[in-house]
């Protein structure tokens, strides 16, 4: 015998049960609900996304592994709209920092939640210790969250060049109808 939740009962042949009522027709060139709303390019971000990219959030950035199991860590990231890129600061001997060097760069996203409010950017990422995109990406840091540590010669940057935006309707439509 097994413990915890039992099991649900069987349903019934044919499916059983009222079946949702299917949604109202979409008036054309309406935008999308949910999962099917089209994010609009990183280059045309609503004044409510490039808001949520400046108030001190922290976010999580995803890189895959070797194995393509995911690694996800807790960053501070910031966003540079004119040059499309999203800017991690980090060291040589993070983990992040490896995956990357290890792959020459490869895809990433990057979430930053408050509540029901989220925003996801995506693209290519690689690291870098180039002393000026690595200075670039602490000044930026410090003026979304606070000064930097100084890590030297150790202190990298990783740049995302985003090509996808996901996020919730109340940052990237905030005047789509509820």
């Amino acid at each position: 015998p097994s413990r915890g939740t039992p099991p649900p009962p069987p349903r019934p042949a044919g499916g059983g049960g009222p079946r949702a009522a299917p949604p109202p027709p979409r008036r054309p060139g309406a935008p999308r609900v949910g999962g099917g709303a089209r994010p609009p390019p990183p280059d045309a971000l609503p004044p409510t996304a490039l808001e949520f990219l400046t108030v001190r959030h922290l976010a999580t950035l995803t890189l895959l592994r070797a194995d393509g199991s995911p690694h996800v860590t807790p960053v501070g990231v910031t966003w540079d709209p004119e040059a499309g890129l999203a800017r991690i600061i980090t060291w040589s001997g993070s983990t992040k920092a490896r995956i990357l060097e290890r792959t020459g760069g490869g895809r990433a996203a990057v979430c930053q939640v408050d509540g029901a409010r989220w925003l996801t950017l995506e693209g290519h990422a690689v690291v870098t210790g180039d002393p000026e995109r690595t200075a670039e990406a602490v000044r930026r840091y410090g003026e979304r969250y606070r000064p930097a540590k100084d890590r030297g010669p150790e202190r990298r940057a990783i740049e995302i060049t985003v090509d996808r935006v996901l996020g919730s309707r109340s940052i990237l439509q905030p005047d789509a109808p509820r």
